[in-house]
């Protein structure tokens, strides 16, 4: 079922065009966003994510082996269903059981092979005119209420908004007094800083902080925080990154059992 929540004409940009090169035993064949989780890669996941908030329309800044992308969801429906492909009949292709449910407009463009990020929005700003919008990276999967980041993001009426979140500690925390004895130990913790979790609300007004090699988190970022431009939605639910071997195995055995945050749509039929 489909939530609306929001204006679900905001589109939202999904950052895809990187190297990949912490998780290279994938990432040496396929871009990062076509790594599977369960039988779907996570760029899937996210836009499923979203289109349950109401979201139709999304940008995709290809870099990076970007046709694989490209090349999955132009086989989108045909990779979903039986087809009968008939050669000598002027190639001749019927599908049988078209499973397509979606109803999502895409836009994948080229932003060049070693493009920084901030290039790449830039690069995207004749898709997103004079309006607001939402960006993220193709590589995280979050339980975020968008609902509420939209509207904390038009609360305050700055040009930008990022989500803020602790990830998890990938170490055993140790509560100890101060002879050094234990006095607690969790398997896993959360660290206590907040980190950018992407998930970011944009007004228009961000272009003009961008050029064609800028680093989107680095000066347009920092420029922001001068002009008091900059706030943090806090996010304390699920949020996870790919950039790891070991991240993708953890998110594919979250989602074997059942059990993941990010997951907020009804089964496939």
């Amino acid at each position: 079922m489909v939530i609306e929540v929001y204006d679900k004409h905001m589109k939202v940009v999904i950052l895809a065009g990187g190297f990949g090169t912490r998780l290279r035993e994938e990432t040496e064949f396929k871009p990062k966003p076509m790594v599977e989780i369960g039988e779907q890669p996570i760029i899937w996941h996210i836009l499923k994510n979203f289109s349950t908030w109401g979201t139709k329309e999304f940008i995709i800044a290809l870099g990076y082996k970007g046709g694989m992308i490209k090349n999955f969801f132009l086989n989108y429906d045909s990779n979903k269903s039986d087809l009968e492909v008939r050669l000598k009949q002027n190639y001749e292709i019927k599908f049988f059981g078209s499973h397509t449910k979606e109803d999502w407009s895409i836009t994948l463009a080229n932003t060049g092979l070693s493009t920084m990020t901030g290039g790449r929005l830039l690069k995207l700003r004749k898709y997103l005119g004079n309006e607001q919008f939402i960006c993220t990276y193709g590589d995280g999967l979050s339980d975020i209420d968008i609902k509420k980041l939209v509207d904390f993001h038009n609360s305050h009426g700055k040009i930008a908004t990022v989500t803020a979140a602790r990830p998890a500690s990938r170490f055993g925390v140790l509560n100890l007094d101060k002879h050094g004895h234990v006095l607690d130990f969790t398997e896993k913790g959360v660290e206590n800083n907040y980190v950018s979790a992407g998930f970011f609300v944009f007004n228009p007004e961000i272009f003009e902080l961008l050029e064609n090699n800028s680093v989107l988190e680095n000066e347009p970022m920092r420029s922001l925080v001068k002009k008091g431009e900059l706030m943090a939605f806090k996010h304390d639910g699920f949020w996870k990154p790919m950039d790891t071997l070991r991240d993708m195995e953890e998110m594919n055995e979250i989602w074997a059992n059942g059990s993941a945050p990010w997951k907020n749509w009804p089964n496939e039929q």
